[in-house]
C-alpha cells in the first residue's frame, strides 16, 4: 500500500511538472512569436518608408532634371540666333550637357529597390551629378554673352 502511494504521488509529481513546462514552453513560444510580429512590423514599416523616401526623391530629382531640359532648349535656341565664332563650342557643350541630363534621366526611371545600401549609394551619386550638372549650366551661362 504504501509502495502505490509513493508511486501514484510520484505519478503526480511528475505529471505535474510536465503540464506546468508545457504551458511554460507555450508561454515562451507566445513571447517569441509576438517579438517576431513585432520585428515583421517594423521592417514592413522601415520598408515603406524607404519606398516612401525613394518615391519622394524620385519626384524631387525629376523635376530637376526636366528643368535642366527646359534650360537646355532655351540656350539652344538662345545660341541658335546669335552670331558669334565660338557658337560651335557653346553648342558641343550643350550636347554634352543634354546627352548628360538624358543619362540622369533614364537612371531615375530605371532605379529599383535593391536595398538600403544601394539606394543610398544612388542617392549620393545622383546628387552629386545634379550638382555638377548645375555647375555647368553655371559656367555655360557665365561665359555666354546675354
Amino acid at each position: 500500500m504504501k509502495n502505490s502511494i509513493t508511486i501514484i504521488i510520484l505519478a503526480l509529481i511528475v505529471s505535474g511538472a510536465f503540464i506546468t513546462s508545457c504551458s511554460l514552453s507555450n508561454k515562451k513560444a507566445e513571447n517569441a512569436q509576438e517579438k517576431v510580429e513585432t520585428t515583421m512590423d517594423k521592417a514592413v514599416e522601415f520598408n515603406q518608408e524607404r519606398n516612401d523616401s525613394i518615391e519622394q526623391y524620385k519626384k524631387e530629382a525629376q523635376v530637376k532634371v526636366n528643368n535642366f531640359k527646359k534650360s537646355i532648349a532655351e540656350l539652344k535656341a538662345k545660341i541658335a540666333t546669335e552670331k558669334r565664332e565660338d557658337k560651335a563650342i557653346y553648342q558641343k557643350k550643350l550636347n554634352a550637357l543634354e546627352t548628360k541630363n538624358n543619362e540622369m534621366k533614364e537612371s531615375l526611371n530605371n532605379l529599383k529597390d535593391e536595398g538600403q545600401e544601394k539606394w543610398t549609394a544612388f542617392r549620393s551619386e545622383f546628387n552629386h551629378d545634379l550638382d555638377e550638372m548645375g555647375k555647368a549650366f553655371k559656367d555655360l551661362t557665365v561665359n555666354n554673352v546675354n
